[in-house]
């Protein structure tokens, strides 16, 4: 058995690591209904071909989203200071590069300098790129009530309760890139009821990387990612969190979109060209969205445009591509040694008016059939420091701009510093930057923190942010503020586990309770603890607990909650089976005193379950490797909850206390 399939076991779990610690700021930043597959299959690539450190530009670190944009600055400093690199383990002397950093890295880059094959040999590239078909069955095991209305008069689902899902990939040295998706969610119909393609979802793109000016392209679905996130900005978004470098964001420009979200996408075309420091982006898309349209007048009214993807009862069908969005844009950066400048512009239309309802907190919300943004981005790196900031305006109305610094103050103590100021009256219809809101409009705040590594063992991350909302906001009457504030300690052991603690602070304005004549707004306090301890018990066995409390204080009325869980894991040396469980125990008190964790899923998926009320929740994950080509997973999941005899509410309802879930993959690799 060679070398590499002996590590490979390992670099498995050092990539599942890594996509946890990330994904749980997804939840931090409540914005977990985000797909992660993309994100999860960067990783899954580079796993299986390396990133060669000594062929590697700065544009291609940037998919590992754990690594400051110092970090990847200084990566580059040093090869061409000393020459390629010799090994892997050449990172640890990279100045900024912390030993935990360098090995979360090391499984996804190689210093090997094989040659690719050359694209217009069309035999070899179909024998030597790398072709994945996964199929993926899903559902939950209870009766749900949407299901089994009588009346087809009244909401019910049209479709029955699987969950189907295909996808397919093929991948030539990250030079041509298919990806082929087909899903149907629980309660949408297959093949009937307006269903007559089958899926509810389908999508195919197309990515290449020719030579010359002509640097790549990709037709079919993708995703654009430019500057800070102020006008356009698709696929996941990592908010505030213990990893201070997700507060600058670096834009990828754009990329195949291979996650099974249906509306966080464009469809259409891009492509890249340079001519010398300058690059130029040019795209466009055209899109049916699912929305309320009112086309009884001129012009037709967009009430609502739905997010879900979900086509289940007779009105989402209805609503289903009723909505034609149609953008086009340009981004041009130019980039001289270690200043990059970039300039965005994006035009949007529909073929109706998007109105907003008569609340005066829609006041200075976007209403109309089409918008322009434009907007200005920079990075600069000055030996320690790295300068960055966006700054976009809507025509005819508002701007939004942020700007912020990471600094290395001394090898054990890194900062950053970030400043935004986003107007009320701006909007952007993909904007995602970073904020305590989900959305890029009315917000002003500052964001700033540190990271101590006293040694190898010790780490400790803390954060402040202070923000304000200038104009009201759901369930706030009148112009607040607020603050959060997070600070953990974390112990290593080298390669063995760690224990963390961390503490979150966090209190915003939320409207009075009671029929108040004038508004008026109180603070509401959420305190949170958390003890994480991880550790390895053998090559094979791993456990992993968690016990988390908070308080949620408004007005007079103080709630709690609670969660511990226990995971285990047993992973056998040749990577051949892998099984991972955990049992949870939570009580809270209300909605206001939810929980959350991320919870280890059949991949390429991620879950981020809520725990409400009062119970115990526990799955299994089971993965087999059949041969090197196929491979089998199989997870069930079920939590039991105490004191109720519902579970759900509307159509998902369900007699009984309790809720399970199945799930079967099959992935075939040549």
């Amino acid at each position: 058995m060679s070398l590499s399939s002996l590590a490979l076991p390992a670099q498995v779990e050092q990539q599942e690591e890594t996509e946890e610690a990330l994904l749980e700021q997804l939840v931090e930043g409540n914005i977990g209904d985000l797909d992660p597959s993309d994100f999860h299959d960067r990783l899954q690539y580079y796993l299986t071909r390396p990133l060669d450190l000594n062929k590697a530009s700065e544009r291609d670190f940037v998919d590992f989203v754990f690594l400051t944009p110092l970090q990847i600055s200084n990566i580059i400093k040093h090869r061409n200071i000393s020459g390629n690199y010799l090994s892997v383990l050449e990172l640890q002397t990279v100045e900024g590069m912390d030993l935990q950093t360098a090995e979360m890295l090391a499984p996804f880059v190689t210093v090997s300098s094989t040659a690719g094959i050359p694209v217009d040999r069309w035999r070899q590239l179909l024998k030597e790129g790398r072709h994945e078909l996964t199929l993926r069955f899903g559902r939950v095991l209870e009766k749900q009530h949407g299901y089994h209305v009588k009346d087809k008069r009244r909401a019910h689902y049209l479709g029955d309760p699987n969950r189907y899902m295909l996808r397919y990939r093929f991948n030539y040295n990250d030079r041509l890139r298919l990806s082929f998706n087909a899903e149907k969610d629980a309660g949408e119909a297959f093949f009937r009821h307006g269903q007559k393609w089958g899926f509810d979802h389908y999508g195919i793109s197309l990515y290449a990387k020719p030579l010359g000016v002509l640097r790549e392209f990709v037709i079919g679905d993708f995703i654009m990612q430019t500057g800070q996130g102020l006008v356009l900005w698709n696929g996941l978004s990592f908010g505030k969190g213990a990893m201070m470098t997700t507060s600058a964001r670096q834009g990828v420009g754009f990329r195949s979109h291979t996650a099974m979200n249906e509306h966080h996408y464009l469809r259409g075309g891009a492509a890249r060209l340079a001519v010398g420091n300058i690059a130029f982006t040019p795209f466009v898309s055209w899109r049916r969205l699912t929305g309320n349209v009112d086309r009884g007048q001129l012009p037709p009214i967009i009430s609502s445009i739905s997010t879900s993807g979900l086509h289940r009862t007779p009105t989402e069908i209805r609503n289903r591509r009723s909505v034609n969005q149609f953008m086009t844009g340009l981004d041009v950066t130019y980039q001289y040694r270690r200043l990059k400048l970039g300039l965005t512009g994006v035009y949007t239309q529909f073929d109706g008016v998007l109105t907003r309802s008569d609340h005066p907190r829609y006041r200075y919300a976007f209403q109309g059939d089409r918008l322009v943004n434009i907007a200005l981005n920079y990075q600069y790196t000055y030996r320690n420091v790295y300068l960055f900031g966006e700054s976009a305006h809507e025509w005819n109305r508002g701007w939004a701009t942020i700007n912020g610094i990471i600094a290395s103050l001394h090898p054990k103590i890194s900062a950053f510093f970030n400043y935004r100021n986003y107007k009320r009256d701006y909007y952007a219809f993909f904007a995602q930057a970073l904020g305590e809101s989900s959305e890029v409009s009315n917000e002003k705040g500052f964001y700033g923190g540190m990271s101590y590594r006293l040694d190898r063992k010790l780490e400790w991350v803390t954060y402040a942010d202070l923000f304000t909302f200038p104009w009201l906001r759901y369930r706030v009457d009148i112009p607040s503020s607020g603050a959060d504030i997070l600070s953990q300690l974390t112990f290593h052991w080298y390669k063995r586990g760690k224990l963390s603690v961390r503490y979150r602070y966090r209190v915003k304005q939320e409207n009075r309770g009671g029929d108040a004549v004038q508004p008026a707004v109180v603070g509401v306090l959420r305190n949170q603890v958390r003890v994480h301890f991880q550790y390895k018990l053998s090559p094979s066995w791993e456990i992993r607990s968690r016990a988390e409390v908070v308080s949620y204080l408004k007005e007079s009325q103080e709630d709690y909650g609670g969660l511990f869980f226990q995971d285990v894991f047993y992973r056998l040396r040749q990577g051949r089976l892998s099984v991972n469980s955990r049992i949870a125990l939570f009580s809270t008190q209300s909605y206001d005193a939810r929980l959350y964790a991320y919870e280890n899923d059949i991949p390429p998926a991620s879950s981020f379950p809520m725990y409400n009320g009062k119970g115990w929740r526990s799955y299994m994950n089971i993965h087999f490797r059949l041969s090197k080509e196929i491979a089998l997973w199989l997870r069930y999941s079920m939590t039991h909850y105490t004191g109720v005899e519902q579970v759900g509410s509307g159509l998902d309802r369900s007699e009984g206390n309790k809720r399970s879930d199945v799930k079967l993959q099959m992935r075939l690799q040549w």
